[in-house]
């Protein structure tokens, strides 16, 4: 039978033995009190597993000691605070102390019930009671309030937890929570009093936290966490002070719960303050023989900019490594800002000091069971015996928890083994860091297809990427590896090799195409935010079951049969949307170029100028990009399967080859030699709860693809720069299965024989 052992009516009983061990020395007599007791014997019953020394050990007394009633109460207390008995009494009888007890059973087994929602695996680890341990009520209260705080970190805060015993023969028991599961409590509302600039809209947008809504319900919920309140606070005030907002504070959070305890109600009172901008920048010099002027090249702050203290961390790095790289040890960057409240100025001086002479004395790794230690130390710029730099400590804890690999990553800095020795403490928590994958997708372009993927971020704990994806679509096939060691040889040099095979069954054309390319490459930095890849390649292309009814040129290039050639080429790449100084505009630049030699001698060249910027107080967001192509052989000369086609990521509009050159008399699509894109969209709220994911976006596309190159006596229809134009409106979604974008569009200016489509369906991406 089970029997309910809450914590109150332990309490109770406790109390009542008590009172009961006073009422038996009143009855003894006010004198009795009053004096002391001496026994020349303690008996000791009822215990089976607890030896009697250890009792008394507990009671702190032996026999021959003379006691006073207040000592007496405070020994039956300290046996009982021991936790190993259920009852204790203490018994004057004569000048003999009788000490009766009842042991606490011990747990046969601990078993949980009810649950559904969290599985046996994800709470027993809560539970300290232990089998084969005794049995205690207040550990078991303490096990019931940790199984609670689970089902509450997961929404479920009325679920109840029960702890129960089940009595068994030798004094044993099998203890039992039983669980009570509720329903979601989810967040129903999240609204902000005090901002003036930012609608509510946007600033939900930069939290962890989302509402709940009716499309949230069917595909996620969200619920209410402490910690994750925490890290809104921190990010609502990153947001605002990287956007001028220097005084804005969250002066408190609001969490309530509705009346029928189903919902959370979540209200942050913040406080904006003024926007300020750059004032003056300037550098001091207090370091003896450093001359401040030296260092002004190295600012990117500029007067006029909007305030943000993200620029200024990056001039104070730059400025130390500048330093270092003059052989200026321990140097330190204060930056002193000073208001001016009139003109909304912050001024900035960049004062050069001496900093402590504190040495890294070493660098401890605790946590880390998969990762390699050098994984980690990569991250640092600094080794043992280097000039300790606080400032590069909080870079490397950044870069730490950039690799993706850890649940939490904590870098901390302590006194070594004298005052001017730091020992560096870096405690991780590993995560998961390996996705198999299998689904479905769908490209307008390609139609539906299954895919199958394995991904592995931090490869036998290397911090090496491994990528293996196989994909098959109605009328693609393909075959995709990828292996990259991010920190080749120890620096700060990518690795990497790419296989692809792929195969299609081209519905639009009366031929078949294989494609095989394996390509190593390495790439570096060779700026702040220039990148440059330098790659080699093996390919060969193929193309088959060439039907009699296709293009001349189609059957011409097929009877050229396998061409395999090899390659060598770079890429250069400027992006500067992640890491520029304005939080709201970036841009991105690429240029590439590939040499071939083999059967066939080209250079293939392409190049991508991008940019990005938000408005109406980041309401909407503003993209131009402009993208182009050029393939031209010296030996040899391109076939299809080399050529450019606009397919809907270059511009959207058409169906896959429905823009271009194509054959005169079979409609072929033959792709062309150069491309030109440029592309302009808009992307704003459409007034709906942010916790749907859904935007709207207009669009503008602009582009031409020509240049077949030598065709025989075939008729080449468009092989001119002949431009077409698309205008159209999208619907973007973002969905646990990715981000959608669906496109309506309406030609303005194609050709007759193009191929234009009203609607299509894409993973959304950035330019």
């Amino acid at each position: 039978m089970k029997n309910n052992v809450g914590g109150a009516a332990l309490r109770c009983g406790r109390i009542v033995r008590r009172i009961g061990f006073m009422l038996v020395l009143a009855a003894m007599g006010g004198a009795a009190i009053a004096q002391s007791f001496a026994f020349t014997a303690i008996n000791i019953e009822g215990n089976q597993r607890v030896a009697d020394g250890t009792i008394l050990t507990f009671a702190g007394i032996s026999p021959g000691e003379a006691l006073s009633a207040a000592e007496l109460n405070d020994a039956a207390q300290s046996i009982r605070e021991s936790g190993l008995f259920e009852s204790v009494d203490v018994t004057p009888v004569g000048r003999t102390l009788r000490i009766n007890v009842v042991e606490y059973p011990t747990i046969n087994r601990i078993n949980i019930e009810g649950n559904v929602r969290l599985r046996d695996a994800q709470l027993l680890p809560l539970v300290q009671s232990q089998p084969r341990r005794v049995y205690n009520p207040a550990q078991a209260e303490q096990d019931t309030a940790a199984i609670t705080r689970a089902y509450a970190e997961q929404g479920r805060i009325n679920a109840v937890v029960t702890p129960r015993i089940i009595r068994l023969s030798d004094n044993r028991v099998d203890l039992v929570f039983e669980v009570a599961e509720s329903g979601v409590t989810e967040i129903e509302r999240i609204s902000f009093i005090g901002n003036r600039t930012f609608s509510e809209g946007r600033l939900r947008r930069v939290l962890d936290t989302k509402q709940a809504g009716v499309l949230r319900t069917i595909i996620t919920r969200d619920t209410y966490s402490p910690e994750r309140i925490a890290r809104d606070r921190t990010l609502l005030t990153e947001f605002y002070r990287s956007r001028g907002y220097p005084d804005f504070v969250v002066q408190n959070v609001d969490v309530s719960l509705t009346r029928e305890r189903d919902a959370y109600l979540v209200t942050f009172n913040v406080r904006e303050g003024q926007k300020f901008s750059f004032g003056r920048v300037s550098v001091r010099s207090e370091y003896p023989g450093v001359n401040g002027a030296d260092f002004e090249r190295e600012i990117r702050v500029r007067t006029g900019a909007t305030y943000s203290p993200a620029p200024i961390e990056t001039d104070i790095s730059r400025i130390e490594r500048a330093a270092t790289a003059r052989g200026i040890t321990f140097l330190e960057v204060q930056p002193r800002i000073t208001r001016n409240d009139r003109a909304l100025q912050l001024n900035v001086e960049y004062v050069l000091v001496p900093g402590r002479r504190v040495f890294v004395e070493r660098i401890d790794i605790e946590g880390n069971g998969t990762t390699l230690d050098r994984v980690i130390r990569n991250q640092f710029r600094v080794v043992e015996g280097d000039p300790f730099n606080p400032r590069e400590i909080r870079e490397a804890a950044r870069r730490i928890r950039g690799l993706g690999f850890f649940q939490n990553a904590a870098v901390d800095a302590r006194q070594g083994s004298s005052p001017s020795q730091v020992i560096i403490d870096v405690d991780v928590e590993e995560g998961p860091t390996g996705t198999l994958t299998f689904g479905a997708n769908y490209n307008s372009d390609t139609g539906a297809g299954l895919v199958a993927s394995y991904r592995q971020s931090n490869f036998q704990g290397r911090g090496q990427r491994l990528n293996f994806q196989v994909s098959t679509a109605e009328s693609n096939r393909r075959l995709a590896f990828g292996f990259t060691e991010p920190q080749f040889l120890g620096r700060d040099l990518r690795f990497g090799i790419d296989l692809s095979y792929r195969t299609t069954d081209n519905e639009n054309a009366l031929y078949d195409t294989e494609t095989f390319r394996i390509s190593p490459s390495l790439s570096f930095p060779v700026s702040e935010n220039g990148r440059l890849q330098v790659f080699g390649a093996y390919e060969f292309t193929d193309l088959t079951d060439v039907s009699g009814d296709a293009s001349q040129i189609i059957q011409d290039e097929a009877a050229q049969g396998k061409v395999t050639n090899g390659s060598i080429g770079y890429t250069y790449s400027f992006d500067t949307r992640r890491t520029g100084l304005n939080p709201n505009a970036g841009v991105l630049l690429r240029f590439g170029q590939e040499f071939g030699f083999g059967d066939t001698q080209f250079i293939k060249t392409t190049a991508l100028a991008g940019a990005e910027t938000k408005i109406l107080n980041e309401e909407v967001t503003l993209r131009a990009t402009l993208e182009g192509g050029n393939l031209r052989y010296q030996d040899g000369s391109s076939r299809v399967t080399d050529r450019f086609f606009l397919g809907s990521r270059l511009l959207r509009g058409f169906e896959a080859g429905g823009v271009g050159p194509r054959d005169e008399d079979t409609d072929d699509a033959l792709g062309g030699n150069s491309f030109a894109v440029a592309r302009l969209e808009a992307e704003f709220p459409l007034g709906l709860p942010s916790e749907y994911g859904i935007s709207g976006g207009v669009f503008l596309d602009h582009g031409t693809v020509w240049d077949v190159g030598e065709t025989g006596t075939a008729n080449v229809l468009y092989d001119e720069p002949i431009t077409r134009t698309i205008a159209g409106v999208s619907i973007f979604w973002t969905t646990p299965i990715g981000p959608l974008r669906f496109n309506f569009t309406e030609e303005i200016d194609v050709q007759e024989r193009d191929n234009p489509k009203s609607f299509d369906v894409t993973i959304s991406t950035s330019f």
